[in-house]
């Protein structure tokens, strides 16, 4: 029994040790981040390079070698996700004939934290041959890298919190949100919208999360319309031939004026119903939705309808005129993939 507890206590003093230092890693990067974006928030450095970006013809070429290089493939994905073209070049691959995907009209941006790394050199010396703008990541403005560069962002001079100082980690995450913050920077200078976000993200929750009301409403001969003075015996033929179980009620400038469902016709039934006209029952000023939003705006507004949280199961569709345009079933977003 002595031996299981003496093992547990040094299971604990383990755990605590492991926890503590997780928790020294983060603390210091998150220090590092600070000043790095202290220093951003006064370096025209910054903006010169977001705004050389902006403007461009071609393509961003981010470039960096080990761990700089995956972190370089990373800004490029984002940044091509968030509307401004880019790509990685391995600096090695480089110098064996991948050279050519830079053009001029490109912009290269190169990570080095160090701004020595050999690897780099070949493509330094292409971009001053050609005239093709260098911007430089890194922590040395008089590295190889950094005096080359047209534009340097200097990393924070802070030690990697490795603790013998070499694993890149302090200067990888730096370079990381430096990545992030370009990218994003980039968005809003060039008025980069949800909708264009979705162009680029197709498929998956993102795609999904995008997906506008008019991708898949109803619309045309599908919609169950009727004029307002029309008799309800009428109504309820239209109702039950398009399947929905309710009829939009249009009034004579052609807007949608009210709404007819099930209950409706429930809450009137007395012996004089079918010769009354749509407009005596109808619920007037029914929730409508908008075409360009999005397909999770009309799940909330079906699953959450006025104070008493009365739910529906459809939404009509219409213009900025209030006219119908197309009806959505609650059934439609399930098809889609909202739940």
């Amino acid at each position: 029994m002595l031996k299981t507890q003496k093992v547990i206590e040094a299971s604990n003093t383990n755990t605590q040790a492991i926890n503590i230092c997780g928790s020294r890693v983060l603390s210091m990067e998150a220090e590092a981040l600070a000043t790095l974006s202290k220093m951003i928030a006064v370096d025209t450095s910054f903006t010169k390079a977001v705004e050389l970006m902006s403007t461009i013809e071609g393509r961003v070429i981010v470039t960096g070698m080990g761990k700089s290089g995956h972190i370089a493939r990373k800004i490029a994905a984002t940044m091509s996700s968030t509307g401004t073209s880019a790509f990685f070049v391995h600096p090695s691959e480089a110098s064996h004939g991948d050279m050519g995907m830079i053009v001029r009209g490109d912009v290269v941006l190169s990570l080095s934290n160090s701004g020595e790394s050999k690897e780099l050199n070949d493509i330094i010396e292409y971009t001053r041959r050609f005239g093709i703008p260098l911007i430089a990541i890194t922590k040395d403005k008089k590295s190889t890298l950094g005096s080359r560069a047209d534009i340097v962002l200097k990393l924070a001079d802070i030690p990697e919190v490795c603790p013998n100082g070499l694993a890149p980690t302090t200067s990888t995450t730096m370079s990381l949100a430096l990545g992030d913050a370009l990218s994003l920077a980039l968005l809003e200078q060039k008025g980069f919208t949800a909708n264009d976000y979705k162009v680029f993200h197709p498929g998956g929750k993102l795609g999904q999360q995008l997906m506008q009301v008019d991708e898949i409403m109803h619309s045309g001969d599908e919609l169950p319309l009727v004029d307002e003075n029309t008799v309800l015996k009428d109504v309820f033929d239209v109702m039950t031939e398009k399947g929905f179980g309710c009829a939009g009620i249009i009034n004579t400038d052609g807007e949608i004026a009210g709404i007819i469902t099930d209950g409706d016709i429930r809450r009137h039934i007395d012996e004089n119903l079918l010769l009354k006209a749509a407009k005596d029952i109808m619920t007037t000023k029914p929730q409508t939705v908008l075409a360009t939003n999005l397909v999770g705006e009309a799940m909330g507004i079906m699953n959450n309808v006025g104070e008493s949280f009365r739910r529906i199961t459809c939404l009509f569709v219409v213009d900025t005129q209030n006219k119908p345009v197309g009806i959505i079933h609650l059934h439609d977003c399930l098809k889609a993939g909202f739940a």
